[in-house]
């Protein structure tokens, strides 16, 4: 039966494709909301806007007040309920909380993930969240952190960026933030720096593998279940490329989880800090086992899902927070002077120092702007979530068991209702309070770093690593963005810049 619905689910791929030619030719509607089609249901219009999904979700949910039921063909199992109202994300992720697991669905289309904690529901999601919370809460942990990125900053980006500068040649900055983030994490992750940040760049199939992941994973949301089954037997299209991926992943992170290399055993002698060893210790302790393919199996499922947040989530903030700054030299202008008041003494501004973690939280103008490139393009553009019983929404509409719900982050950004009318503006001072400090704002209303109890454990890490990074560049450098150079959001799970960030360096004269 599974396969007479995955045929019927193909020969839908032609018929939508006829539908598409009229629906090009015919004058283009002025509402957003899709057209309801006998039998292939609005799925002709998702299509259509599948290169530009994220913006036209903006559109729709602007149009129909943050909440939207979207049909999917018959037999498909498409039928999905879009939002961005903020009741819903509080109602969906802390209020009822215990009724929206991941769910089989979700780990389906990421199976490539295993059991880690993205995937993780009940005692499994509570014993990745403790186990992490136990490591990051040590005493140590943050001055294992900051001498890390220091040197990854020192030996690794500040090498190769006065290598672009001398040779004056263009260069993809999102390229090279995501190394930084792969190396850093890595290194805190598997105890390995695979040195992707080289005055070389080397290519690391591990490390570029991940872009063709989220791209696939985003496809998967999109197209019927048989259709990417059949490609993924078949070795072909986003299906292949996430095969190829699976496959990078593991021979990089399985020799580096074995018991054999010594990984596992190592401390570090001046910080007492081993995250994988932790994990193993208190994963055989749960299980009563001592397997080592049991252990192995979830060491790189734990591993590959911190690589994927630390790596992904950290450089595409930063990568579109530069190009806003591009757009917006004033603001880049007001980190300078904040950088050169709060860090240094009044006698000895132009001095580069680096800084500690505590330092970090001198910079609330360069917070605020952090939080505005979060906030217009949230790494993770959007949740799927689905019900285990029956549930209605704050907005009124009814929840079926286990349909799914996608719950819009990037529309929620650019949404009047709640951010007002100068939503689409880039305004770090929005974040500043009228004391000086950072203002804060509730998770279901700015869930970059998601919402309810499963809120992201990373949260300051990444605001850490971020400042210092973005820090060193800013006082350091001029960054121009190549004219020319178009900029506009990936059709992927992660929010990254789809054709990079094209830019040129020249030096400040700040000594």
């Amino acid at each position: 039966m599974a396969l007479i619905y995955a045929y019927l689910e193909i020969l839908f791929i032609p018929i939508t494709v006829i539908f598409l030619y009229f629906l090009t030719i015919r004058t283009r509607k002025k509402s957003s909301v899709p057209t309801n089609w006998p039998v292939l249901g609005m799925l002709p219009t998702l299509l259509r806007n599948s290169h530009r999904l994220h913006e036209y979700a903006t559109e729709l949910l602007t149009e129909t007040n943050g909440t939207f039921e979207f049909k999917g063909p018959w037999f498909c199992n498409m039928d999905m309920l879009f939002t961005s109202d903020p009741a819903n994300i509080h109602h969906v992720f802390s209020k009822n909380f215990s009724n929206y697991p991941k769910g089989p669905e979700f780990r389906k289309i990421f199976e490539i993930l295993g059991d880690g904690i993205f995937n993780a529901d009940f005692g499994l999601w509570e014993f990745h969240r403790k186990t992490t919370l136990s490591l990051m809460t040590q005493p140590n942990f943050y001055s294992f952190l900051e001498k890390s990125i220091w040197e990854k900053i020192e030996k690794g980006l500040i090498p190769v960026l006065e290598r672009f500068l001398e040779t004056g040649v263009e260069f993809d900055l999102q390229d090279v933030f995501q190394r930084f983030t792969f190396d850093s994490i890595c290194k805190i992750v598997i105890d390995y720096d695979p040195q992707s940040l080289s005055i070389d760049l080397p290519y690391i199939p591990c490390e570029k593998a991940f872009n063709g992941a989220v791209e696939a994973l985003f496809h998967r949301h999109i197209l019927p279940e048989g259709v990417w089954k059949l490609q993924k037997w078949l070795q072909i299209g986003k299906e292949k490329t996430l095969m190829k991926a699976w496959k990078s992943f593991d021979e990089f992170i399985y020799p580096r989880v074995s018991i054999n290399d010594g990984v596992l055993e190592k401390d570090h002698e001046e910080y007492g800090f081993n995250l994988l060893k932790s994990f193993k210790r208190k994963y055989e302790e749960i299980n009563n086992s001592s397997s080592r393919g049991d252990s192995r199996d979830f060491l790189r499922d734990t591993s590959l899902s911190l690589m994927l947040a630390g790596r992904d989530t950290t450089s595409t903030c930063l990568a579109w927070l530069f190009w806003l700054l591009a757009e917006n030299p004033s603001a880049e202008m007001k980190i300078r002077r904040e950088i050169e008041e709060e860090l240094h003494e009044k006698e000895d501004k132009i001095k580069w120092r680096n800084f500690s973690v505590e330092e970090s939280k001198k910079l609330k103008y360069l917070h605020g702007a952090l939080c505005e490139s979060l906030r217009l393009f949230p790494p993770v553009a959007m949740e799927h979530k689905a019900p285990i019983r029956l549930d209605v929404l704050p907005t009124g509409n009814h929840v079926t068991e286990n349909k799914v719900v996608l719950l819009a982050f990037y529309s929620m950004g650019r949404m009047k209702t709640i951010w007002g009318e100068d939503c689409r503006d880039f305004k770090p001072e929005r974040w500043i309070s009228e004391r000086g400090g950072i203002k804060h704002e509730p998770s279901y209303k700015f869930p970059a770093f998601n919402a309810g109890p499963r809120t992201c454990l990373g949260k300051e890490m990444a605001f850490i690593q971020m400042k210092m990074v973005a820090a060193t560049l800013i006082y350091h450098y001029n960054i121009k963005v190549v004219k020319g150079h178009k900029v506009s959001p990936s059709d992927s799970v992660i929010i990254q810049m789809k054709h990079g960030l094209r830019v040129k360096l020249s030096k400040r004269n700040v000594y």
